[in-house]
């Protein structure tokens, strides 16, 4: 498995984008002028870095880092779906902390799902993420409706000591 810089493979991306469908993001289905003006408008590169997941010379993923620039990042990962399954996620969950924390110096990464996405969701605590927030009614559908959304996060001080901090959500009853 390799993580290849994204350098502007427009036409690679909308066949990417195009062939799946993205049942846990705002927009199941994304048009191509979508793409294409995504991609003009730098949407992938200015304050982001984004990445080819690649296994055996094919591009099954795709993933963008966002905030690049900040101390915490947060990131969107999208699979080929005849990956799916297959523990490309958690790949790409340990990838992005050697990488993030590694080599960029980052403190924390968060991410974000939907709550009814539990392949997700194994993903983040397979990859030593953990739940710091139940966010209610936070994640709108491009449909209209709204579901509620989950927040996990790693941080280096875990990552460097190969631990997972506790939280202390209940310390208060307020």
């Amino acid at each position: 498995m390799e993580y290849k810089l994204f350098s502007n493979e427009i036409e690679d991306l909308k066949t990417f984008m195009l062939t799946n469908s993205w049942d846990y993001h705002i927009h199941r289905k994304i048009k191509e002028e979508t793409i294409q003006q995504m991609v003009d408008d730098g949407y992938y590169q200015n304050g982001r870095e984004s990445y080819w997941m690649i296994d055996h010379d094919k591009k099954i993923g795709f993933i963008c880092i966002e905030d690049i620039e900040d101390s915490i990042v947060t990131f969107d990962i999208r699979l080929d779906a005849t990956y799916r399954g297959q523990g490309y996620g958690h790949h790409a969950l340990r990838w992005l902390q050697n990488y993030l924390f590694g080599e960029k110096d980052k403190i924390r990464i968060e991410g974000y799902t939907r709550v009814d996405n539990l392949s997700m969701r194994k993903c983040f605590t397979k990859a030593g993420f953990v739940k710091e927030g139940y966010l209610r009614s936070a994640w709108e559908n491009a449909d209209g409706s709204v579901t509620d959304g989950i927040l996990y996060s790693a941080i280096q001080s875990d990552w460097q000591n190969n631990t997972i901090t506790a939280i202390k959500l209940n310390d208060f009853a307020f």
